[in-house]
């Protein structure tokens, strides 16, 4: 396997020439982060590789992108709409592989794998604290933003700019989910976990509650499928890691080895096959008091620090 270099996080040595065929591609589950330190996606190795990582002058890099070194979103301004990436994703539609990302600085944007091809992106501002994201079937992308409290369904299968969109309001909008099994768009908030029902047209959308559940403990924060169990979901609050059945609405809390590690998760989510558990926490240190350098693995237990990087969530990524 290629492994790149990572001397002081320089940026160039992460991100690989779209479609050049120069990174590596090992199949199975790997782990992509979203590191602020470096303003990047970075999709690293397997389990097993960042268990075995050492660091901190090579990290495992499988592929990385950043909005820094994409020419064709100059015209939203990166320097500033691309400060603290806070989602990653991937996403299938139609055979190709995406990435999703957000940014609190606004940037939000689909990201061909293979190309490296933006296929959509927008601006929402700065003041809206976007902190995820979701492609339909259709093509149409959700977006959740906390500071902005709305969850928009932009158009955006009506091209790379499209900028329409309907809006649901959501005080502390921090997830969203596509739940293609019932047709429905889950969307975690504050206080609530809310489904939503997608009406209209690609090209002019609508957004209607369907049904809403308040959550066990305040502060919702991230929002997940639970991959072993198709149709349940991950959700994490300040207080707390719970898994939901939308069947029996209900929440059921998840305990881990060490209790304190089961609050203020920025995200978890578990590995199909192995049941393990990834889940990434803020160490509230300076210089960055949400981040932390930390993956942890759960079930069996395991933790790697990632030397010189501000991490903000990490997911299990289904290959290539």
């Amino acid at each position: 396997m290629l492994r790149r270099t990572l001397p002081a996080l320089a940026v160039a040595l992460l991100l690989c020439v779209p479609g050049s065929g120069a990174w590596a591609r090992s199949p199975g589950w790997q782990v992509a982060v979203v590191d602020q330190a470096s303003r990047s996606v970075l999709v690293l190795q397997s389990a097993e590789e960042l268990m075995a990582y050492r660091g901190p002058d090579r990290l495992p890099v499988v592929w990385g992108w950043s909005a820094d070194r994409a020419p064709e979103l100059a015209d939203l301004t990166p320097a500033r709409s691309w400060t603290n990436p806070d989602e990653v994703k991937s996403r299938v539609r139609h055979g190709r592989r995406y990435l999703l990302t957000t940014a609190s600085g606004g940037l939000a944007a689909v990201v061909e794998t293979a190309t490296g091809r933006v296929h959509w992106a927008a601006d929402v501002g700065r003041t809206a604290n976007p902190h995820s994201i979701e492609l339909l079937p259709d093509g149409n992308v959700a977006v959740a933003a906390s500071t902005g409290g709305w969850v928009r369904l932009y158009a955006a299968s009506q091209g790379p700019r499209a900028a329409g969109y309907a809006e649901f309001p959501l005080p502390g909008a921090h997830g969203v989910h596509w739940d293609g099994r019932t047709g429905l768009l889950w969307v975690l908030g504050d206080t609530a976990l809310t489904a939503l029902r997608v009406g209209g047209t690609p090209a002019a959308p609508t957004l209607a509650e369907v049904r809403s559940s308040p959550l066990p403990g305040r502060g919702g924060h991230d929002l997940a499928a639970v991959l072993a169990a198709p149709g349940r979901f991950w959700v994490t609050t300040l207080t707390g890691l719970w898994r939901y059945d939308p069947a029996a609405d209900r929440f059921t809390a998840v305990h881990l080895v060490d209790p304190a590690a089961e609050r203020d998760l920025k995200s978890a989510g578990d590995e199909p096959g192995t049941g393990r558990l990834l889940t990434v926490a803020p160490e509230h240190t300076a210089p960055c008091d949400w981040c932390t350098s930390v993956i942890t693995l759960h079930r069996p237990e395991g933790a790697r620090v990632l030397r010189g990087t501000h991490l903000y969530k990490a997911r299990w990524w289904s290959g290539w």
